[in-house]
């Protein structure tokens, strides 16, 4: 996005333009359509109102990330009692990678260079697939870890959640993704 910024209504515009990514990263976040319209809304409503305090030290978008990342909280908050999480069958993807010993069951599959297939956006249509798939707080932790880039003590605090059960959360995360794009993206029958 550029940043040229002649004057008060060409900011304005830029802000509206951000609406787009941020909703898709509400909808990441909090994976209720009505609950992200609300972020995003209170978000851009916040940006323009605040317009006079963007003094152009980072980038647009990025400013208003981070006025997303509050409003989310606020989400988060006001529907914490909604959410819930199960843990039924993060043991059954487990047991199918690793053995019992600890090792891959089978070694994962060539992956090529990550920078290629990053910069591919089928791929990037997969991993948000992959991450939509992801349950309830399962996927807010990992996305409020990856995404908004809440460090362990945010999440713990903002979640309720002890730092050992968000480091578990993470890795049950990071495995389902692993088995989702070595499904739908690495697989044999993909290529």
């Amino acid at each position: 996005m550029k940043q040229t910024t002649h004057g008060p209504n060409d900011l304005l515009r830029q802000i509206e333009a951000t609406r787009p990514t941020l909703m898709r990263l509400a909808l990441l976040q909090l994976r209720n359509p009505t609950w992200a319209e609300d972020a995003v809304s209170e978000t851009l409503l916040a940006a323009m109102e605040g317009v006079s305090r963007f003094a152009n030290q980072s980038k647009l978008q990025t400013w208003v990330v981070g006025i997303l990342k509050n409003k989310v909280l606020d989400q988060l908050r006001l529907h914490q009692r909604e959410c819930a999480y199960s843990t039924s069958d993060d043991e059954d993807i487990a047991d199918s990678i690793y053995a019992p010993d600890g090792h891959f069951r089978e070694m994962p599959a060539e992956w090529g260079l990550p920078d290629q297939a990053v910069q591919q956006s089928q791929f990037m249509k997969v991993l948000e697939a992959c991450m939509d798939a992801l349950p309830g707080q399962l996927g807010r932790v990992f996305l409020m870890r990856e995404w908004l880039e809440f460090d362990t003590a945010e999440i713990c605090q903002e979640l309720g959640l002890s730092s050992t059960n968000v480091w578990q959360m993470l890795s049950r995360a990071r495995l389902r993704l692993r088995q989702c794009l070595l499904i739908h993206w690495f697989s044999p029958s993909t290529s």
